[in-house]
């Protein structure tokens, strides 16, 4: 490990944006003050005109390995994180083997030990067939507990009352929802083809995939979580109506916790019409009312975190009709920058982008000395120019899957560079395939 000191950084930190210098040494963030330029150190980064925030935390990903990996791999999609300034993911179960036993779930952080640029851990997968193994899993081996209480991708839909009824009652650590209404969204499909046959326009998912889909799945995860008293972090939302299922609030108040991600902030109905079925994701973007209550609701701490559910296709696959495209976007390479987006809108301060982004998926799964800015705290680091724009389609694009939604799209901001446990990971427009992230510690 060397020594790296940043100086004449805006560091923007629990709530607080101020002009400081961070020494890191071994890893750690070791100092940080407002003149520190005496010390000594191996390297000397000036970020003057700079914004220096902790590193993004993804509480939702989908990197595809193992068994998916022509679309995305742990090496390629862990760079395309770094290169977008998130320094530590959790990894969704729903691959081939699915993460569903704790042989599964080992083989991944063994995988991930060789390859990831980032930190990493994993959530174990519900079934309708494993429920002892969520009961006797340790709290500190993975991230949390999914259940996809809505059929998206992999065949892992929980769908039996007392199977649901025996995961929150026993969970020994944080459950994590994907709410559809399953039967719901079937009758809506068989709706559609009727009308369409195998054609149906792209534009028909949010009223397949539905409000009320949605909110009948949320409403119910909720209402078992409040009958059992089990710690509940329900994933992408998308719409208006489901918020009125959640309290704006401080987090650690709360047992029951809400998530947006990046592209339904960005999105509406409306992009259909360009994008197609390159923003076809479940659940699927909704209106621009929806995404307008859903952009409050972050401002308002109604909605607690947000993440991105990158979840990488082959262009190929992409381009089929609307019953064979897969769905699921590569978003974490410009997750950060959209946010900014954001601020720059004047919707959303830097202090509270980080918030959402930093330290409250570090309080709400309890994640062991990241998140923040902090003296003797794993230095974790992005630096932003807020004023160098991001050209999407002059970019090096480093998800395996070679595309983006935001293609033709300029953002206001550029990451500069991203440090994973003091180690430069991106800068300058490269990643550094040589660095190796972290398995996550609990404080469980």
């Amino acid at each position: 490990m060397t020594s790296l000191l940043i100086t004449n950084a805006n560091v923007v930190n629990e709530g607080t944006t101020r002009q400081l210098d961070v020494l890191v040494q071994d890893g750690r963030i070791a100092q940080v003050g407002a003149d520190l330029s005496g010390l000594s150190a191996d390297r000397l980064m000036d970020a003057s005109g700079l914004h220096l925030l902790p590193g993004m935390i993804d509480d939702q990903v989908h990197f595809r390995e193992p068994g998916l990996t022509h679309k995305g791999e742990i090496a390629t999609e862990s760079a395309a994180a770094v290169a977008g300034g998130i320094t530590s993911y959790f990894e969704m179960p729903n691959v081939n083997p699915l993460t569903i036993n704790r042989a599964a779930l080992e083989d991944k952080y063994e995988r991930a030990s060789q390859k990831s640029l980032a930190n990493y851990a994993f959530y174990l997968g519900a079934s309708n067939d494993n429920l002892d193994e969520i009961k006797n899993l340790d709290p500190k081996a993975a991230c949390g507990i999914k259940v996809f209480m809505g059929a998206s991708t992999g065949n892992m839909l929980v769908d039996k009352p007392e199977i649901l009824e025996g995961i929150f009652a026993h969970a020994p650590t944080i459950v994590v929802t994907h709410c559809e209404d399953t039967p719901m969204i079937k009758a809506n499909e068989d709706k559609y083809r009727e009308q369409y046959g195998e054609d149906v326009p792209m534009s028909c998912h949010p009223l397949i995939r539905s409000e009320e889909a949605c909110y009948k799945s949320s409403s119910y995860a909720v209402s078992l979580a409040k009958r059992f008293g089990t710690r509940l972090h329900v994933l992408h939302l998308t719409t208006e109506k489901e918020l009125a299922l959640f309290e704006a609030g401080d987090l650690a108040n709360k047992q029951i916790t809400a998530e947006a991600c990046v592209h339904h902030l960005f999105f509406s109905e409306e992009d259909y019409e360009t994008k197609g079925s390159l923003i076809k994701c479940n659940p699927a973007v909704k209106k621009a009312s929806d995404r307008e209550a859903l952009l409050n609701a972050v401002r308002d701490d109604l909605i607690d975190v947000v993440a991105t559910d990158h979840a990488p296709h082959t262009w190929e696959e992409k381009q089929n009709s609307y019953f064979k495209a897969p769905a699921g976007l590569p978003l974490v390479q410009h997750a950060l920058v959209s946010m900014l987006e954001h601020y720059h809108a004047g919707r959303f301060s830097l202090e509270h982008i980080v918030k959402k982004v930093c330290h409250n998926v570090a309080e709400l799964f309890q994640i062991s000395e990241r998140g923040y800015i902090r003296e003797g705290y794993w230095a974790d680091l992005v630096l932003v120019d807020l004023n160098r724009p991001t050209v999407v389609d002059e970019q090096t694009l480093y998800s395996k899957c070679g595309w983006s939604p935001f293609a033709g799209y300029i953002f206001k901001s550029s990451i500069q560079a991203t440090l994973v446990n003091g180690e430069v990971a991106f800068e300058n427009g490269a990643v550094n395939p040589h660095i190796r992230g972290k398995r996550l510690a609990f404080n469980r």
